[in-house]
């Protein structure tokens, strides 16, 4: 049986079977907002336990942290952007493509990048092929790699010497991505998100791996920011809720 939705001016068809799918995704999530407590910040440690105790998906869920931070990202001087390698990594295997030439491409072949090119690879992601995670690049490669900014660049995957994705160190590049390297950067209005594992991390790693962020972030504080540095942060997996963490449990 179908039931018909008007939205937004147009009619919406939904089979009964999907109505109940959404039923039941709705009551598992206001069963995993009862064991949070809106008003509280939990420390660091209960706030990790609590989202893997709130996951709701049904597959092993990202861990993802959220800080909203009291920054103009407007202004030059108070852009946050940058790297950070997890002492536990992510619990994904990132695919890295390599934009090199010569010996610096048989360096990262060597290195275990997935993908070594030049002008060949930047036509098929031209093409719109994109199965890759990562880009790095040699210097040298950056006048090719440039004409691909309005493709790469709206995915997050332009490299960047902020984020040691463009550099002749390819196989120290490569080695930290697949280590479990992450970029962060702050977007438009303040915000910030990192993904610090997976719902099979045991707590213990997936906390390290949070306060690893934390401190790279304090540490990357401009000099032009006043007031509360750190706004409001919190904890969460692909679906379940978000939880509120004390800035001072760090």
């Amino acid at each position: 049986m179908k039931d018909k939705e008007h939205v937004g001016g147009s009619t919406v068809i939904t089979t009964f079977k999907e109505e109940t799918h959404m039923a039941k995704k709705s009551k598992k999530m206001q069963e995993a907002l009862k064991k949070v407590d809106a008003t509280k910040a939990y420390s660091v440690e209960e706030a990790v336990a609590l989202a893997k105790d709130t996951n709701i998906a049904k597959f092993d869920a990202t861990v993802e942290v959220a800080y909203r931070l009291n920054v103009d990202p407007k202004k030059a001087d108070q852009q946050i952007r940058g790297a950070v390698v997890l002492p536990n990594g992510t619990g994904k295997t990132q695919k890295v493509l390599v934009f090199a030439k010569g010996e610096k491409a048989k360096e990262a072949e060597a290195a275990g990048a997935d993908y070594v090119g030049e002008a060949d690879l930047a036509q098929k992601i031209q093409g719109g092929w994109f199965d890759f995670d990562v880009v790095v690049a040699t210097p040298d490669m950056m006048a090719e790699v440039g004409k691909l900014g309005r493709v790469l660049g709206p995915k997050g995957l332009m490299p960047n010497p902020k984020t040691g994705t463009v550099t002749m160190d390819v196989t120290k590049a490569i080695n930290e991505v697949k280590a479990g390297k992450v970029t962060y950067r702050v977007d438009k209005v303040g915000n910030i998100h990192v993904p610090i594992g997976k719902v099979s991390f045991e707590d213990a790693k997936l906390v390290e791996n949070f306060k690893t962020i934390h401190d790279v972030l304090v540490k990357a504080k401009p000099a032009a920011a006043k007031g509360i540095y750190m706004k409001n942060i919190t904890v969460t997996t692909t679906f379940g809720p978000g939880i509120h963490v004390d800035a001072t449990s760090f």
